[in-house]
């Protein structure tokens, strides 16, 4: 089949190997695929990542024992759990230990025509939902994990640092609480997709010490964390919502000092970001920078990598 491979260097394959199903798995040929932060990183040594790399996509499940799903368009939950562990037995599947995760760790990933799955990652789609809709629906999940992880409502005064994919998705979920929400960047014709949807926005103005309840990093930076442990109230809480290639080292002092929680947000559930698409709660569409085709997997790379761009989707 063709992918996009990563091996020290990414390229372009015409002949990779088809992935074979197991006991439990579909085959899905994947019809669009989309590039994000991690994707990436990954090209910059994160996780050590070799294979066919990509976690966000739709497809059409081609081969599957399981009654009634050939055929069906399906997105899918990126961690493959092995069900045994203390982790998995205890309801924490996305964190089980020996987990491989889709195009991340030890399992091939989306940027090729097919994949396999197992049958229990998988989610179908209402046709309210269209394919370029669909890819944002595992990180939208996740900025769903942070109405899981935490009570917010229209009492508390939010920042969402970053005005990147993830920063906008997790603005649009924040929004829907009420909160008193502003996000900060740097690139303003971002902030103004977020202006668009009445959602308050800054640029580059320096942000008041004990300002905010909660503050969430979708930066990816050392000085995004920095910035968040500045701004929050004492006892409030810092979430970091990115993973990076790069280590730093963060004065975590403010942490103990003023009592601040300081947690970490990933993976999240898939219904109530697909429910969010299909009621039309949330506005993807401006989010979307360029389509590549498989065969230009490269030149989508290096798009995406580009300051200022946003979400760059291959079409398989």
């Amino acid at each position: 089949m063709r992918a996009l491979v990563f091996n020290k260097t990414l390229k372009y394959k015409s002949n990779y190997k088809d992935p074979v199903p197991r006991k439990g798995e579909a085959l899905i040929r994947i019809t669009h695929a989309g590039i994000c932060n991690t994707d990436l990183e990954i090209t910059r040594g994160y996780m050590g990542f070799q294979g066919v790399p990509g976690h966000e996509f739709v497809g059409v499940v081609e081969e599957c024992k399981k009654k009634g799903l050939a055929g069906k368009r399906v997105v899918g939950e990126i961690n493959i759990n092995c069900g045994t562990c203390p982790e998995c037995q205890n309801n924490l599947g996305n964190h089980c230990r020996n987990r491989s995760v889709l195009g991340i760790l030890n399992k091939d990933g989306v940027f090729a025509e097919y994949l396999t799955l197992p049958v229990n990652n998988l989610h179908t789609l209402p046709s309210t939902v269209s394919d370029e809709e669909a890819v944002f629906i595992e990180p939208l999940a996740s900025a769903f994990e942070l109405l899981e992880q935490i009570d917010i409502n229209s009492s508390h005064k939010v920042c969402v640092l970053g005005d990147g994919k993830l920063g906008m998705l997790v603005s649009q979920v924040l929004a829907s609480t009420g909160c008193d929400l502003i996000v900060s960047g740097h690139h303003r014709e971002k902030l103004s997709i977020l202006d668009e949807m009445d959602i308050k926005t800054t640029r580059n103005v320096p942000l008041m010490h004990f300002q905010f309840d909660i503050v969430v990093d979708c930066t990816g930076s050392k000085t995004g964390i920095e910035t968040a442990l500045d701004i929050v109230k004492p006892k409030g809480t810092v979430v970091v919502k990115t993973t990076s290639a790069k280590k730093g080292n963060v004065d975590l002092n403010k942490v103990v000092v003023n009592e601040i929680t300081l947690m970490g947000s990933r993976c999240g559930p898939f219904p109530p970001a697909i429910k969010a698409i299909s009621e039309r709660h949330v506005d993807l569409y401006p989010m979307v920078s360029r389509k590549f085709p498989l065969e230009d997997g490269i030149k989508a790379f290096q798009y995406a990598s580009q300051r200022g761009s946003l979400k760059v989707l291959i079409e398989i």
